[in-house]
Parts: C-alpha cells; sequence; structure tokens
C-alpha cells in the first residue's frame, strides 16, 4: 500500500523535496485526492483551485529539480481563511452580502506566501463576517470537527482547523479577534499561533470588527511546521505601522531553565469543563517535569472591563463597517443587522472609556511579565458542542452566555500578546482539548521554543481523526 503523503507535515515535505525523494505535483494530486474524500463530510474548504495548484506544483518542481526553491514555503500546500483577501478567489465572509467580492488583490501575507512559493489549496468556511465561536454561515452551511463530524470545531477559524485536522493541507493561514484560533486549534488536536500583535502585518483587509484586536496566524499539527511558516511571513511592512513596534519588541527564545510559570485554571467563578481542567494540569505537570517553576494562581490583572464590553465592540465594529458599505448591511443577515443598530446607540463616551482601559491592561501585562515568563491557561472552557449551534449553552452544570467558552481568550487579544494553542490529552470521549501558552508581548519565540519542548515529551503528530 502507498504512502498516504497528505499526513506529511510541511518540515517533512521540504526535506523530501529537497533529497528529490518527493515531487510537488505528486503531492498536490494525493492532497486534492483527499480533499475530494474528506471535504463532503467535514465542509471546510468551500473554494477551490485545483488547475491553478496543479500548475503552480509543475513550476515548483522544476525549482527543485534546479535548486532553486523560492522560500522555505516552496511546494508546501496550504489554505487561506475565507475573510482574508486572494486576487482569484471571492473573499465573501460568510455572508450573502459579500457573494462575489473579489477586490482583486491578496491581503499582504497571502501574498508573501505566494511569492514564497506556497500552494494555495483554497480558502476555508468562517461563520457570517467571522464573528463567532462556531462555523456556519447562510453560503456555505455548517462546517463540522473531523473528530466527531456533528460537533463544531469551534470558529471562527473552523474550516482553517477542519482542513488541517483531517489531512487537507498540512498548513492554514487563519485568523484570531478573540480566540479565533487558539480554540479551534485546541477543538481538533492543532498547533495555532495567535501573534503578537501585527507579527504578521497586515494591509489590504476587510474592516476591522475588534478594534486592532484581530491578528492573523499559522496552525499546523506540530510545533516546528507552526514555526516554518510563522518565520516565513513575519516581519514589518511600512503599510502596517504598528507591525514596525511589533519587529522592534521581538524577542530571541530564551533557553534558560526554569521559566517562571503561572497556570492560571479559573477566571473568577466562570466554569470550566472538569475532563478539560485535568488534562490541563497534567499538561502543567509536564512543564514541571521539564525543569520550570509552576505556580497555581489568579491572573493577577483585571480583565472583567473588556469582557463585560466585548458585545459592544463588536457591535461598534459593525456599525463602522456598515457606515463604510450600506449595502452590505442590506443583505446581512438579520442579527447582525441588529447588532450594527445597537452599536450605533453606543455614545462615544463608551468607545472612549474602552479604547483607553484596553491601553490600561497593555501597561498592566507589561507589569505582570516583569514577575512571571508564561501563563498558562486552558484554550477553550468548553468541549465540542453540537457543530449548528452558535455556543454551549451550560458548562459543568452551569448556564452561560455567548463567550462562556470563550472565557480565556479574548483578554490576549485585546493586550496584543502572543497567545500559543497545544493539544494535551483528549477527553474519555476521545475529543480534543488544548492548552495555551501565553507570553509577553514579541515573545512568539519563547512560547514557540517552550511549545517544542512540551510536544518532545507529549507527542501528538500520530493522533489522526477517524473520517
Amino acid at each position: 500500500m502507498s504512502e498516504p503523503l497528505w499526513r506529511l507535515g510541511a518540515a517533512e515535505l521540504r526535506r523530501r523535496y529537497r533529497e528529490r525523494s518527493l515531487t510537488p505535483p505528486a503531492l498536490v494530486r494525493d492532497v486534492l485526492s483527499r480533499l475530494d474524500a474528506v471535504n463532503p463530510r467535514v465542509n471546510a474548504v468551500v473554494a477551490r483551485r485545483d488547475a491553478a495548484v496543479l500548475a503552480e506544483a509543475e513550476a515548483a518542481g522544476k525549482r527543485f529539480e534546479q535548486g532553486r526553491p523560492l522560500s522555505e514555503l516552496d511546494g508546501i500546500p496550504l489554505t487561506v481563511k475565507e475573510s482574508l483577501f486572494t486576487v482569484d478567489m471571492p473573499t465573501t465572509c460568510g455572508t450573502a452580502a459579500l457573494r462575489h467580492y473579489q477586490p482583486g488583490y491578496d491581503e499582504l501575507v497571502v501574498e508573501r506566501a505566494r511569492a514564497g512559493g506556497a500552494l494555495i489549496v483554497g480558502k476555508t468556511n468562517v461563520p457570517e463576517f467571522a464573528n463567532d465561536g462556531y462555523t456556519a454561515n447562510p453560503l456555505f452551511g455548517v462546517t463540522g470537527n473531523p473528530w466527531a463530524p456533528d460537533l463544531t470545531p469551534g470558529g471562527s477559524s473552523g474550516g482553517a482547523v477542519a482542513a488541517v485536522a483531517a489531512g487537507i493541507a498540512p498548513l492554514a493561514i487563519a485568523q484570531d479577534g478573540g480566540g479565533s484560533i487558539r480554540r479551534p486549534a485546541s477543538h481538533t488536536g492543532l498547533v495555532g499561533l495567535k501573534p503578537s500583535l501585527s507579527a504578521w502585518p497586515r494591509d489590504r483587509v476587510l474592516p476591522g470588527l475588534l478594534l486592532d484586536f484581530d491578528c492573523i496566524g499559522p496552525v499546523a499539527r506540530t510545533v516546528a511546521d507552526v514555526r516554518l511558516l510563522f518565520e516565513a511571513l513575519r516581519g514589518p511592512s511600512p503599510m502596517d505601522r504598528s507591525s514596525l513596534a511589533a519587529a522592534y519588541a521581538a524577542a530571541p527564545a530564551r533557553p534558560q531553565v526554569p521559566l517562571r510559570v503561572r497556570y492560571v485554571e479559573h477566571m473568577d467563578s466562570n466554569p470550566l469543563d472538569p475532563q478539560i481542567a485535568d488534562r490541563c494540569r497534567r499538561a502543567v505537570r509536564k512543564l514541571a517535569d521539564l525543569g520550570h517553576r509552576v505556580e497555581h494562581g489568579a491572573l493577577s490583572l483585571d480583565v472583567r472591563f473588556v469582557l463585560e464590553s466585548w458585545s459592544q465592540i463588536g457591535q461598534v465594529g459593525l456599525a463602522a463597517m456598515f457606515e463604510q458599505h450600506p449595502e452590505w448591511e442590506v443583505q446581512a443577515s438579520t442579527r447582525y443587522r441588529e447588532a450594527a443598530e445597537a452599536g450605533r446607540r453606543v455614545p462615544a463616551w463608551r468607545i472612549w472609556q474602552i479604547t483607553e482601559r484596553v491601553r490600561q491592561l497593555r501597561r498592566d501585562c507589561a507589569a505582570l511579565f516583569e514577575n512571571v515568563d508564561v501563563i498558562v491557561m486552558p484554550a477553550a472552557a468548553a468541549l465540542p458542542w453540537p457543530a449548528g449551534e452558535p455556543y454551549p449553552t451550560r458548562i459543568d452544570g452551569k448556564e452561560v452566555g455567548p463567550r462562556g467558552h470563550a472565557i480565556y481568550t479574548g483578554w490576549v487579544n485585546a493586550a496584543g500578546l502572543p497567545g500559543l494553542a497545544l493539544p494535551c490529552a483528549p477527553s474519555d470521549e476521545g475529543l480534543p482539548i488544548g492548552i495555551q501558552l501565553i507570553g509577553p508581548y514579541g515573545h512568539d519565540d519563547l512560547l514557540l521554543e517552550l511549545g517544542a519542548d512540551y510536544e518532545a515529551v507529549e507527542p501528538w503528530s500520530e493522533r489522526w481523526p477517524p473520517c
């Protein structure tokens, strides 16, 4: 029986291309066959470019024959989240309002990926306006979790993680405005990095709904593959001035042991699924076994204001977007039109207050990380729930609202910090569970180094879903 090439990670593909034991066209043909086989079950990829990606694979193969690959990404398949601009495919963001929207250019990091020879297989599903913690929309329907297709992979990067988990591509470019990389990665057994604010610069983008909280970042099966994609696309751009600050703040990984690690299991009185709590404690013990100084404690930050104002931030963002594009509001689903109307009623002083409190949070985080190197938390408060439901209504027997499952992630975006989701032991039912490592601004490499050390003693890359 021939080897399933679609199971190979990005770093392994790069090695085989260079030693000439595998060619990009052979790999892409296998990947497209895998896409045909599993996508009907999970609905991860909603736009394809088969002919183009095959032609690009042929060109990549010729470059490897000549010993002239364009970059570390040359010949590596990946997917792009449907909320990011692509020159040759529409960017609908899951709404009928943008059904055929194709402005004719790539977002900056997508452009960088193409220039490096990455092979874009297609685009992955999102909730409408990429604004929910599950993945379903009026255009493309519901995305299922490869580990249990009747359950959600989370959102808003649900299609991105479902594609990687199912073996459709080894890499994905995803997006995280309030946990939309880290929570879906935890629900599907993957590694997902929400970079420091603007470590991947943004240019040519849809209007943002969450101030400057929104980041794009890599998803893969291993830390090595996440690092490969992150390194290939990072770096400042004058088109995004905050990326200049990110480049200035970028710090090399610190190899010294022990690191000062604080495990924060609970956010105030918000509930946490007991199985998630148990698996995260086990993971933290592994970090202690690696020689790090682990303490259990509170976050030592006041993030309640950010959490309480989250819905208003999104409402004001929708109102601003519809002010810029009134034709989109006409065709948007009712609840988004209603949310935008609520956003129009938010007074200016409140918006100013929110932005000032966000600035204070960022100052407080700088002070916090003077006394701790890494914070560890659960990546999500709930196990995956039914795929067509926006959020779980109960966690550990307690009623929760729309962001009860997301309580651990949004504050990281507001603070502009890097967060890395890593798999830990699965639930009794076999469902994936993840932890997240959170570090100081600019210390993405520290998290990746620690994540790689953890992966070495708690490997997961051979866990594959049944689909």
